[in-house]
């Protein structure tokens, strides 16, 4: 057998060592790939973060698909409620996490398509975040106080825009905070019919709701949790935000009919992951999402909050890519920063 000369040796022999010396880095730098491969995932509980608080309507739709996630793939997903900064916390804790399919994120539209624009300093981007699904749709309701709307003789949304048009700035409304999306939508629906009304902050959509039913305020775009105050009578539900009406409130037309045209807001809540997440990860999460909110129970929750919309993960970045397009076309006529 020929033997290698010493230089030969040599060389060889330093290039073996510079070969683990790669394979250890690459096995260093990209452990969350090596991890995230189809045969190995999950192989660990995932953690599913919501940046809301206990109770939120995001956290009830996160809780539900934590439950259906944790038994179709056979390991535990835990839901970790990360509130702080309207969402902000949670959110960007999911954009700077390894994409290995590991951390989830179950959160609102508000912190996708509205605060990266809103705020002047936000700690992530939603290029950071690729999406998985909608979860659940909800159009706000357009609600009045039922005593102020028999004083003014208003019972349909024409009504309330003759008023808001013929006494400019005396009708008030109420939302969740500056920026927040029922702000955004009232000054949107202002600036397609040419009025101009009063913004009312609170800290909170249900103190907006409480103020229309004191009388403090004239009207709302709530959310569904007004619905038994409206079957009560207690609000007067003029139209829902969206183009066609809900099954959850047949009598109430859509903003459309109540002659609001090319009007159509819906907020929803949505699965998304860390940008780079592998794509069999993602198919498998789409899938098993989808079959977990089929589940008669799972719809049951889910139908105080809104409607189950799956959308696959294409569809879910085209409609991000669009309301980012108009929340900041309203964000900026408007003149709306916050810091």
């Amino acid at each position: 057998m020929r033997q290698l000369s010493k230089p030969r040796r040599r060389f060889l022999a330093g290039a073996y060592r510079q070969a683990l010396a790669l394979a250890a880095a690459a096995a260093f730098i990209y452990p969350a790939a090596a991890a995230a491969q189809p045969g190995n995932w999950p192989g660990k509980p995932i953690r599913l973060i919501v940046p809301f608080p206990a109770g939120s309507f995001t956290d009830t739709i996160g809780r539900v698909v934590a439950d259906g996630l944790s038994k179709g793939l056979g390991q535990p997903v835990i839901v970790e409620n990360k509130a702080g900064a309207n969402g902000m916390l949670g959110v960007s804790e999911v954009a700077r996490a390894d994409p290995d399919g590991y951390t989830l994120l179950v959160t609102n539209s508000s912190s996708i398509t509205i605060n990266p624009q809103l705020y002047k300093k936000i700690p992530y981007k939603p290029s950071q975040l690729t999406p998985i699904t909608t979860l659940v749709e909800s159009p706000f309701i357009l609600v009045i106080n039922p005593e102020w709307a028999k004083k003014n003789k208003i019972e349909t949304t024409k009504d309330l825009v003759a008023y808001a048009r013929a006494k400019p700035g005396e009708l008030t409304y109420g939302s969740a905070g500056p920026g927040n999306a029922a702000h955004l939508s009232f000054a949107m629906m202002g600036n397609h019919q040419n009025f101009k009304a009063t913004h009312v902050p609170y800290k909170g959509a249900s103190l907006a709701e409480v103020a229309v039913l004191s009388g403090e305020i004239d009207s709302v775009f709530d959310v569904w949790s007004a619905i038994p105050q409206i079957r009560t009578g207690k609000l007067k539900a003029l139209a829902v935000s969206s183009d066609k009406r809900v099954a959850a409130l047949p009598d109430v037309p859509s903003i459309q009919e109540g002659s609001v045209p090319d009007f159509n807001v819906i907020i929803w809540a949505g699965l998304l992951a860390p940008a780079g997440t592998p794509e069999p990860i993602k198919r498998k999460l789409f899938e098993l999402t989808r079959q977990a909110l089929q589940d008669p129970k799972a719809q049951a929750t889910l139908s105080v909050q809104g409607e189950v919309v799956t959308t696959g993960p294409e569809a879910f970045q085209q409609r991000i890519d669009k309301e980012i397009r108009t929340w900041g076309e309203v964000i900026r006529r408007e003149n709306i920063t916050l810091d």
